[in-house]
C-alpha cells in the first residue's frame, strides 16, 4: 500500500485556475488536472531558474521528487495543449483546510 502524500510546501492559488483552447466551449472539453506541486516545481525550475535541489529545499521535499514533479507535469501540460483539452490547476490544500 503507498504511503501517505507528504504535504510539500508550495505557493497558494486564490482559486482553481483553468486554461482552455478558444474554440472549444468549456462544457465539451476533457480536462487534464495539474496538482498544485507539480505546477510549484515548474514554477520554481522553469520560471524561476532554480535547480531541482534548491526547488527541493523551497518545497520541502528532496530532489527525486522535485525531478518526479517536473516530469508528470510537463507531461500533463504537453498532453493537454497537443490535444487540446483544458487544463486545470488543483489546489487540493484549499479543499483540506475548507473541511476543517
Amino acid at each position: 500500500m503507498p504511503r501517505c502524500k507528504k504535504k510539500r510546501c508550495c505557493r497558494r492559488l486564490n482559486e482553481e485556475k483553468i486554461f482552455k483552447p478558444i474554440s472549444i466551449p468549456l462544457k465539451e472539453l476533457e480536462i487534464v488536472e495539474l496538482e498544485l506541486d507539480e505546477f510549484e516545481a515548474i514554477r520554481l525550475c522553469d520560471l524561476e531558474g532554480k535547480n531541482q535541489i534548491e526547488a527541493g529545499e523551497i518545497m520541502e521535499i528532496s530532489r527525486g521528487t522535485v525531478q518526479r514533479l517536473l516530469k508528470s507535469g510537463r507531461k500533463k501540460i504537453v498532453y493537454a495543449l497537443l490535444h487540446s483539452y483544458g487544463l486545470k490547476i488543483k489546489d487540493n490544500y484549499q479543499k483540506e483546510e475548507q473541511k476543517k
